[in-house]
């Protein structure tokens, strides 16, 4: 790199001579072959006066709106001042060979650094211009000519490349613009793979007597596949349609615990999983209209930037986030916005109803299912966040077992603590990440639930339900892009859970909470494809039930 004075003296002093004094031309013979080795020279190196993208360069007819055009006296250029070192130099570029450009705002920037590429670009532009005046039988002068011989040697090279570079970009715009799947979406995707087995001593069902076998532990391999078309029309907005097929099992060995982060099973069908559309209201102001599978997560940080990754984060379904982001993961229509106070802090809100596409009587957007959260989160920096977020959930008579009181990320008497019986619940958790070091990062969160019946056999019980976890992260564990993940917690379980009326099948409190631990292991093969072996130990699935053991090796593809 030089800066542009030096540029400058290059031109004015080694290019075109520090004086100009010397009136004696050059015989017709010379300049006709110097006229020929310039047509040769540029035929040469296939034209390369274009300019590259971001290039200051110094023609006459450049079409860039950053420039002002042919200068035709050096005073246009109000930052050039007559007592700079090189301002003759640069008058007599400008006002003998008209070979420099100034910026709109009639500036010429003289303290701008250049590249090679740059130089070699200014100095064909003057070697146009010469061969126009040579071919017009314009004065040239000597002294000049062998300057530009001793240049067009010098910089032969860089002309020619330039001209290949020029070329090479506009073949690779042409073949992107021909191959592209479309002018306004982005296609993306993910499929995940895994082989598994879950093991233990009897199943955590509570349906089958204690001490009965696991049915359904046996290796197997399944796979979810994700296909994203994102689009925006005006760069700002996004109108997001993502399409799944899946088939996982869910609750193996009778628990929600033995399910996966990527749990899901549509018998191999490829459905529309989401569909929304996001775009800004105000500088400050984010508005979502979802017309499927809207979640608290698609609008607020969950802050696990580690355990929160389908494919490099946490494998099992309680390790990745908090419950209060999945206890209305349906097929429902929703609303969202998201109001920025400042870039480290703002605040969302959400609607979503789990059948709000049933206009049958107990269903739809206001008679039925519904979820209504809020959260505020500050991000002090780039690498920690906290949040305190709140979910009010609503599940009428019946439906309980379809949509769960705590999205089926605990144990059983969080799914349906009060049987079928219509359930509300009242949900804060307290979120946060940090990463302490390049290789070693903390997220979790802490979380509360207030449940209540709200009619039929159960009414007036209600329930105390508890979880949270600490996951530790660390990254570029032994090789750079790796992810070692260590994840304990207590999934969500509850703690107390009354039967005022004396139900003779209704579920207990649990005795004994739940624990999680989760050890992983994420091998980057390239940018496309990992590999993550892990273990999942649970330890009192349910009340008196022994421990459950998940093996999984999971392999990651995203394109």
């Amino acid at each position: 790199m030089l800066h542009l004075v030096k540029k400058s003296l290059a031109f004015g002093a080694l290019f075109l001579g520090a004086s100009f004094g010397n009136s004696q031309s050059v015989l017709a013979d010379e300049s006709a072959q110097l006229l020929n080795s310039i047509r040769s020279f540029n035929a040469k190196s296939q034209n390369p006066s274009a300019p590259l993208p971001g290039y200051r360069t110094f023609t006459s007819n450049t079409a860039n709106n950053n420039f002002m055009g042919q200068v035709t006296n050096v005073n246009q250029l109000k930052d050039v001042a007559p007592t700079d070192w090189a301002y003759e130099a640069l008058r007599s570029l400008v006002e003998r060979y008209g070979c420099i450009v100034g910026y709109r705002d009639r500036t010429y920037r003289g303290d701008r650094s250049l590249s090679r590429w740059e130089f070699a670009a200014g100095v064909n532009a003057c070697l146009n211009s010469l061969e126009r005046l040579i071919g017009e039988n314009g004065s040239v002068l000597r002294e000049d000519i062998d300057k530009l011989k001793r240049l067009t040697d010098n910089f032969a090279t860089e002309l020619a490349a330039l001209g290949a570079r020029v070329d090479n970009l506009e073949n690779r715009v042409a073949f992107m613009e021909d191959h592209q799947f479309s002018t306004t979406t982005k296609l993306t995707g993910e499929l995940i793979t895994t082989l598994s087995a879950v093991g233990g001593n009897e199943t955590a069902a509570l349906d089958k007597p204690a001490g009965s076998p696991i049915t359904d532990g046996q290796f197997a391999i399944n796979y979810r596949l994700r296909i994203l078309l994102d689009t925006s029309f005006n760069g700002e907005d996004l109108l997001r349609v993502r399409l799944q097929s899946g088939n996982y099992q869910f609750a193996r060995a009778g628990s929600n615990l033995t399910d996966y982060n990527f749990t899901a099973n549509t018998d191999n069908a490829l459905i529309v999983n989401k569909l929304f559309y996001r775009f800004p209201v105000t500088k400050e102001a984010t508005v979502w209209i979802a017309g499927a599978r809207l979640n608290l997560d698609d609008i607020s940080d969950p802050l696990a930037p580690f355990a929160g990754s389908f494919t490099e984060g946490s494998i099992s379904f309680f390790g990745a986030i908090a419950p209060i982001y999945l206890q209305n993961d349906n097929q429902g229509p929703g609303v969202g916005a998201l109001y920025s106070f400042s870039d480290n802090l703002n605040l969302s809100a959400y609607y979503s109803a789990g059948k709000g596409f049933d206009p049958r009587l107990g269903n739809g957007v206001f008679n039925g299912q519904f979820a209504a959260g809020t959260q505020l989160t500050y991000l002090p920096g780039a690498n920690s966040g906290i949040g305190i977020a709140y979910l009010h959930n609503y599940i009428p008579q019946g439906q309980v077992s379809t949509f769960s009181a705590l999205g089926f990320m605990g144990t059983t008497n969080t799914d349906t603590p009060f049987g079928e019986n219509a359930t509300s619940t009242d949900n804060i958790a307290i979120l946060g990440n940090w990463r302490i070091a390049p290789g070693f990062a903390i997220e979790g969160w802490g979380m509360y639930t207030r449940a209540y019946a709200n009619g039929g056999q159960r009414s007036g019980d209600d329930a105390d339900i508890w979880n949270w976890k600490v996951t530790l992260a660390f990254p570029d564990l032994l090789s750079e892009g790796n992810i070692g993940i260590l994840t304990v917690g207590m999934p969500p379980y509850a703690a107390s859970l009354t039967n005022k009326n004396n139900v003779s099948d209704a579920l207990s409190a649990t005795t004994d909470a739940p624990w999680l631990l989760e050890a992983i292991y994420v091998f980057q093969v390239n940018k496309n494809l990992s590999v993550s072996p892990g273990l999942t130990y649970i330890i009192n699935p349910a009340n008196d039930r022994d421990p459950l053991l998940v093996g999984t090796l999971r392999t990651s593809f995203k394109f």
